[in-house]
């Protein structure tokens, strides 16, 4: 699929991924799944609660492509209904830490955490990976999204704020046929979104998530291992340390 946005070509390429029978029901759901401890969890919560989850994945120009392979692995062990990867350039246009050479910002506590939202938000991602799902959504008949956006221990993202998904859920209504003819409003699940980062961690192991699965760094090495020193690093570690629980992941 080619799209034109204000001049500029984005190429839009599905990649299908755990490919089985599509039977879309009541309790189906479309998962927002980065390879991330939080889409994990969330994925997680979501099947306990007794959906069958449709996983989404996005390859958009990330440095930190090695998320994919974590999403991939946690797709194929959870046993979802399907996933896809879907490849869409925001590389192409700027503007972020994660899609260019910039610099990552990194410290040595998470404490020193600024509070200005920082150069790795990528802009508008989490409104075009909304949107993106939210189509796929609709062709399934699904009326259930999940995403791990979190307004607590987060490092001042302006898209993972309730505002937002309040925002973006009115207007799913509004603007898709399931939307406007279905038997009830979309809705758009966000159970971490008043956690902290020990209490998604916690809510996690009781539901036998195994993390070391996952994947957080903005910035690992060549071989995967995460950096430690990232926002999404120390965040994590924090949360493991006070769960008194040891991180499972590999760090360089």
């Amino acid at each position: 699929m080619l799209w034109r946005l204000a001049g500029v070509c984005c190429q839009v390429h599905v990649e299908r991924r755990q490919e089985v029978e599509i039977v879309a029901t009541e309790k189906s759901a479309v998962v927002l799944l980065s390879g991330g401890l939080d889409s994990r969890t969330v994925l997680a919560i979501a099947q306990d609660a007794g959906y069958r989850c449709h996983a989404i994945s996005f390859r958009y120009g990330q440095r930190h492509a090695f998320e994919l392979e974590a999403a991939t692995r946690i797709a194929k062990e959870c046993q979802v209904a399907q996933h896809v990867i879907v490849d869409i350039n925001l590389a192409q246009f700027g503007g972020s830490a994660l899609t260019t050479e910039l610099e990552v910002p990194k410290c040595d506590d998470a404490d020193q955490i600024g509070s200005d939202i920082p150069i790795t938000y990528v802009p508008a991602r989490n409104t075009v990976f909304l949107s993106l799902a939210l189509a796929w959504a609709e062709t399934l008949d699904c009326l259930d999204l999940f995403i791990g956006v979190n307004a607590l221990d987060y490092s001042g993202y302006p898209d993972c704020r309730p505002e937002f998904i309040q925002a973006f859920a009115q207007m799913a209504n509004l603007a898709t046929k399931m939307g406007v003819e279905g038997p009830r409003p979309l809705q758009i699940h966000t159970p971490l979104i008043d956690m902290t980062k020990a209490q998604t961690i916690a809510r996690g192991l009781s539901l036998g998530v195994d993390y070391s699965q996952t994947t957080s760094c903005y910035d690992p090495d060549p071989t995967g291992a995460a950096c430690g020193h990232c926002d999404a690093c120390l965040l994590r570690l924090r949360g493991f340390r006070e769960n008194q629980v040891e991180d499972p992941i590999r760090y360089a």
